[in-house]
């Protein structure tokens, strides 16, 4: 049977294949749907709104992409160790970045690629990572005086971080991430992660994509990315992000931020009005520069660009050439 390609939106020269949702939709033909309404609900982050019909036109295709690219790694680290005449060894985890801005939902992209993921009779064991684990505390960061920086590059115990990816994709065993706690903002002292040889390892934070960043006449910088097989990035336009990161300021007052051991626990009482303003304040002197000066430079470096529109819903998708 002879396939059709799928409608792309330009010829122009590009490193990516771009497709329309339309377009993409149709590749999932073949591809079978093991989530439920209620799974995909349960993973839906707070103002990011999912349902089982996006899952279906959008995550299903991905899935089965990622399929492809983690079997083809296989085939090829099993082929090196014959050419090169070394001992047989379990594949090392298959590694796959997200990337994108606070509130463009790269959190419930990267759960749902776990669930999804690991129902694939190839890929059982799947892991999620949150790269926060790996933000300084908030006693160092007071320290440095970049508090105010929190999710910046600069805000990271990079060494750890670099030495966790290393383990990681050596094939180690029992290999710790420290824990962070969204309703205390911090650290949790003593809490870790195990992740334990996963088939695959999801790799979820702000600035996952960046490129090395290296001292004058220094060579040889090692970047998180560099670990990565597959890279995702999740992407829309800046007005649409900082009206969700709003939307999701003003439902946070009655949940997260009333309890009483919460970080912002002074912004329950806030009036719509103040929590507009106050959230308008953080987005604009905050997470806008972050955006604008280290996440989105990032994203052509992605294998694989989600894009959404106003409604959430993705729209594009742009995939790197092989």
């Amino acid at each position: 049977m002879q396939l059709n390609p799928p409608a792309q939106f330009s010829t122009e020269p590009s490193p990516f294949q771009r497709f329309t949702r339309e377009a993409w939709s149709d590749l999932a033909d073949s591809t079978p749907l093991p989530l439920t309404g209620e799974d995909v609900e349960r993973i839906s982050s707070l103002g990011d709104p999912m349902d089982l019909a996006e899952v279906d036109a959008i995550y299903r295709p991905i899935s089965a992409l990622l399929q492809m690219y983690v079997n083809s790694a296989r085939r090829l680290s099993h082929d090196r160790h014959y050419f090169l005449r070394e001992p047989h060894r379990p594949p090392v985890p298959f590694i796959i970045g997200v990337a994108g801005s606070v509130a463009v939902g790269k959190s419930s992209t990267a759960r749902l690629l776990r669930e999804l993921l690991r129902r694939w009779p190839n890929t059982p064991r799947v892991q999620l990572i949150a790269t926060d684990g790996f933000l300084l505390p908030n006693a160092v960061l007071n320290e440095r005086g970049i508090m105010a920086k929190k999710g910046f590059p600069e805000s990271y115990d990079r060494m750890a971080l670099m030495k966790f990816m290393a383990d990681v994709k050596s094939g180690q065993s029992g290999v710790t991430a420290p824990v962070y706690s969204h309703l205390t903002y911090d650290i949790v002292p003593g809490e870790h992660e195990v992740v334990n040889q996963p088939d695959i390892l999801i790799v979820e934070g702000l600035n996952v994509l960046q490129a090395a960043r290296t001292a004058k006449d220094q060579t040889g910088a090692v970047a998180v990315s560099d670990y990565f097989d597959f890279s995702i990035y999740v992407d829309a336009d800046q007005d649409h992000i900082e009206s969700w990161y709003i939307n999701r300021f003003l439902k946070l007052r009655s949940t997260a931020f009333s309890d009483e051991n919460s970080y912002f626990r002074a912004y329950a009482n806030l009036t719509d009005e103040e929590a507009v303003a106050r959230a308008h304040d953080i987005w604009n002197t905050i997470n806008l520069p972050n955006l604008t000066d280290n996440i989105l430079p990032t994203r052509e470096r992605a294998t694989l660009v989600i894009r959404k529109g106003a409604d959430h819903r993705v729209r594009e998708l742009r995939l790197r050439k092989i």
